[in-house]
């Protein structure tokens, strides 16, 4: 009885969806009209996740302008819409795949590949550009990179983790996005500290998750 609980609790838990997940699921008769347009250009589904990736990348460097002498608060404005722009495309990406029939396991991959490469060079611009203490950027990249890699293992155990914890990446990176919008010198900073904290309880969250689903295999 005690161990048909458990299940009941872990099954409950692994259903459970962030709040963008949440928000996705209701916006989905919308993305699939605009995956439809999308789709109608002709071009792929991986097409639009390298045009993502390239956006990321230009807000990436943006980010690090502050450090050739363009002012700070451009810099945050203007890479927090390339950032915005890149984060619209990698849903819309998938949106094609799905309407035009065609995702594959290299559309997968590679999509999973480029948010990475586009993640890290968004937080390696927010450093070298001064935004925000060097030490929060790293601890919120390798906090943010553990996130990706715990869902990674788990689901080549065979344990689904999709939409579990309170920060997946596309949350962390409107955190950086809007937050760091704000006018105020320190408020990138903040973004990082507030990225760190989110990505380390989502961490937490699917390592408890992974454990229980494992401990019934």
């Amino acid at each position: 009885m005690k161990k048909n609980n458990l299940k009941l609790l872990c099954k409950n838990h692994v259903e459970q969806s962030t709040l963008l997940n949440k928000l996705r699921d209701l916006l989905q008769p919308t993305m699939a009209r605009l995956g439809a347009s999308f789709a109608s250009t002709g071009l792929s589904a991986n097409f639009w996740t390298g045009l993502g990736l390239s956006i990321a990348i230009a807000a990436g460097i943006v980010y690090a302008s502050p450090a050739l002498g363009l002012p700070w608060y451009y810099a945050a404005v203007v890479g927090g819409i390339l950032l915005l722009v890149s984060g619209f495309l990698d849903v819309i990406d998938g949106s094609v795949a799905r309407v035009t029939g065609k995702s594959s396991k290299k559309g997968a991959f590679l999509d999973s590949s480029f948010d990475k490469i586009a993640e890290s060079v968004v937080f390696v611009g927010i450093a070298a550009g001064g935004l925000a203490q060097p030490v929060w950027v790293i601890v919120a990249l390798a906090a943010s990179l553990l996130v990706s890699y715990s869902r990674a293992r788990a689901e080549s155990l065979g344990v689904e983790l999709k939409g579990i914890g309170i920060g997946e990446r596309a949350e962390r990176l409107l955190i950086v996005a809007l937050v760091g919008m704000v006018p105020h010198p320190e408020a990138m900073n903040w973004a990082m500290i507030i990225v760190a904290v989110v990505a380390a309880i989502t961490l937490a969250q699917r390592i408890a998750s992974t454990s229980k689903k494992l401990s019934f295999t």
